[in-house]
C-alpha cells in the first residue's frame, strides 16, 4: 500500500432516529391489558353501585319490621313504608317527579318504577290511607310482603350523579 494514498474511508451513517409512532406490538398490548383493566374496574364500581340502592332498602325494611314487631301500630309502619319507599324512588327519579306525589299517583309511580309487578294491586293500597289515619287497621303481613317484593323487582340502577347533587341541594 502505498502511504501517499489515503484509504478509502467513507464518513459515518447513523441510523435514522427512533419514531415514537407507531409503538412496537409490545406497547399495544400493555395499552391494551391496561384498557381492558381499566373498564373492567369501572363496570364494576357501576355494577356494584347499581345494588346498593336495593341493599340499603333491604337493610331499612328489615329494621322497620323488627321496630314494628316491638310497637304492633299499623299506621306508623305504612308510615315508615311509605317513607322508605319514597326514599328509594328519589335515587331512581328526579325529586321533583317523586317528593309531591300523593294517593293514587304515588301508587301509579311505585307500579311505573318496577316493569313486571304491580305494587298496587298487590298490597300497596294501605299507603295512601294508613300513614293518616291514626289507628287504621290493615294486614301487615301483605303490605310489608307487597314492599318487600317490589324492592326486589327493581331494576338495577346506574348511579346518576346528577340526581345526587340535586338531593344535596335540597338538603338543608
Amino acid at each position: 500500500m502505498n502511504a501517499a494514498s489515503p484509504l478509502p474511508l467513507r464518513d459515518i451513517h447513523l441510523p435514522e432516529p427512533l419514531s415514537w409512532w407507531p409503538p412496537a406490538w409490545g406497547w399495544w398490548l400493555v395499552a391494551g391489558i391496561t384498557s381492558f383493566i381499566l373498564l373492567a374496574l369501572w363496570g364494576w364500581r357501576r355494577w356494584r353501585a347499581g345494588y346498593r340502592i336495593r341493599a340499603a332498602a333491604q337493610l331499612e325494611l328489615e329494621r322497620i319490621c323488627a321496630r314494628h314487631a316491638k310497637h304492633a301500630d299499623f299506621s306508623l309502619l305504612a308510615a315508615d313504608l311509605s317513607t322508605l319507599l319514597r326514599r328509594v324512588c328519589l335515587g331512581y327519579h328526579p325529586p321533583h317527579q317523586v317528593a309531591g306525589l300523593t294517593g293514587a299517583a304515588w301508587l301509579e309511580l311505585l307500579d311505573r318504577t318496577t316493569p313486571g309487578f304491580s305494587f298496587s294491586q298487590s298490597g300497596g293500597e294501605p299507603l295512601i290511607t294508613a300513614p293518616f289515619a291514626p289507628n287504621s287497621y290493615g294486614d301487615p303481613v301483605r303490605l310489608v310482603t307487597a314492599c318487600q317484593r317490589w324492592i326486589d323487582s327493581l331494576p338495577p340502577k346506574t348511579p346518576s350523579y346528577r340526581l345526587e347533587t340535586e338531593t344535596k341541594e335540597l338538603i338543608p
